[in-house]
């Protein structure tokens, strides 16, 4: 599986009128933790390489009640491969859900994988002519939208180019996309602007 996404830094709100404007579906709004691993037989930032714990909550769960947050939370265990072009952030990605995150974790620690940093934020998705649309609130790094789809086969350049489009059409430039992963910008410290 390959997920193929581009990503840009954008104002919420004029994003969220254009989606309403293109007709795009809500999905659903989320928080996520995202606590990232240094693994002990090879050094991930030199292979471009990324594991995780992801922890997520349903925004709209927490007006529910009756469960406490840990009953309400997911958990998934990834593994992010190298990019696959210049072009975009396109990389074999590979997920599976997990019972508990925090014995998912207790593995990690157990064959001696670190923890690297924790990336949080809160994410609306929406759906846009065969796209997720994400729009993405990171602590410590700010407002940024993403166009994602995922291919099993080859042909990265059709999805990235369509992700390009879903991007133009909703008045962002795909020309101004950063690959570099929030991970990565936290790491960097950028804040953006």
């Amino acid at each position: 599986m390959y997920e193929v996404e581009v990503k840009v830094r954008a104002d919420h709100e004029a994003v969220e009128a254009a989606l309403d404007a293109a007709g795009a579906e809500f999905v659903d709004s989320v928080v996520q933790a995202d606590t990232y691993y240094d693994a002990p037989h090879r050094d991930f930032a030199e292979t471009d390489e990324a594991l995780r714990i992801r922890r997520e909550r349903d925004l709209e769960s927490d007006d529910a009640g009756g469960e406490d947050e840990t009953e309400r939370e997911t958990a998934k265990i990834t593994y992010k491969g190298p990019l696959l072009e210049a072009e975009s952030k396109s990389r074999e990605e590979h997920e599976t859900a997990v019972a508990d995150g925090e014995a998912a974790a207790g593995v990690f620690d157990g064959l001696g994988f670190e923890p690297a940093a924790t990336v949080r934020k809160e994410r609306a998705h929406y759906r846009l002519d065969g796209y997720t649309v994400t729009l993405d609130s990171v602590d410590g790094l700010g407002e940024f939208v993403e166009v994602e789809t995922e291919t099993e086969d080859d042909d990265i350049e059709a999805a990235r180019e369509g992700a390009r489009a879903v991007l133009d059409d909703l008045g962002l430039d795909p020309a101004e996309q950063i690959r570099t992963s929030y991970l990565g910008l936290l790491l960097d410290g950028d804040a953006g602007e």
